[in-house]
């Protein structure tokens, strides 16, 4: 196991992102200058730089874990695999469904468009860029998603991506062959997590959390993980909360590496 640890949000570095990584894991912390002239050639430099580290680390014969500020980061990481000769599902466990596209969100926000740039949409702005092949839609599992907009609800009703409730998701539901797996921590309860950028309400506690990953570590086909610590900026954790699910997370990893 290899964990990059990639604090942006967006192209934005958040150097007091503040993850709890634990004292015991070998980290790589990754900074790059985007000095791109747009918010497109922006994030391709920071996706493109990921996946030459995912390349990197999978050729390497190690399972490449990134810890991240948010979702879009997985655009570049599933791109690196590909790069070093896999063909991944997904699984995208959200409280959101991520599937916004530039003609239908009310925010603007690009975040909420991170599973669709990823399944192809606008390839010009980022599928392009990194050469990447976007999965087949019955090659994804979108996991909660229980914050989704009318839009992001009709393109599921007719597209061939499958859903999961998180208590359902068993060893059968998940797609073939090896996947990445896009664990966003918002899909908690946000009394479970406090300071998360967009929380949901009606979510599950870090227990149901913690036995869905497992479900996928316990395929053996796990090829890569975006951790994704959707909160905000320069919070601390009082609770221990973050460290907590950080640490098991990572702990579970490495057993399964062992």
């Amino acid at each position: 196991m290899s964990v990059l640890y990639v604090p942006y949000h967006l192209d934005e570095h958040q150097p007091d992102l503040n993850v709890p990584l634990p004292g015991d894991v070998p980290v790589a912390e990754f900074a790059v200058e985007l000095p791109g002239p747009d918010v497109w050639s922006r994030l391709g430099q920071l996706y493109d730089a990921v996946a030459a580290a995912v390349e990197r680390t999978v050729r390497a014969g190690t399972l490449p874990v990134v810890v991240s500020g948010d979702c879009t980061v997985s655009i570049g990481m599933t791109a690196g695999l590909q790069r070093a000769g896999l063909d991944p599902s997904i699984v995208w466990i959200d409280a959101h469904g991520d599937l916004q596209t530039l003609e239908t969100t009310p925010s603007g926000y690009l975040g909420g468009m991170a599973l669709r740039f990823l399944l192809g949409y606008r390839p010009d702005h980022v599928a392009d860029r990194l050469a990447l092949r976007p999965p087949a839609e019955e090659r994804v599992l979108l996991v909660d998603a229980r914050d989704l907009d009318p839009p992001e609800a009709d393109y599921l009703a007719s597209s061939g991506v499958s859903r999961s409730g998180l208590d359902a998701l068993t060893p059968e539901t998940l797609p073939p062959g090896p996947i990445l797996l896009n664990l966003d921590l918002d899909v908690l309860d946000p009394s479970c997590l406090p300071g998360l950028r967009y929380p949901a309400a009606d979510g599950p506690g870090v227990a149901a959390l913690l036995r869905a990953t497992r479900v996928v570590l316990d395929s053996g086909r796990l090829a890569a993980l975006n951790l994704a610590c959707t909160w905000h900026p320069g919070r601390t954790d009082p609770d221990g909360i973050r460290e907590h699910l950080v640490t098991t997370i990572l702990a579970d990893l490495r057993a399964k590496q062992v």
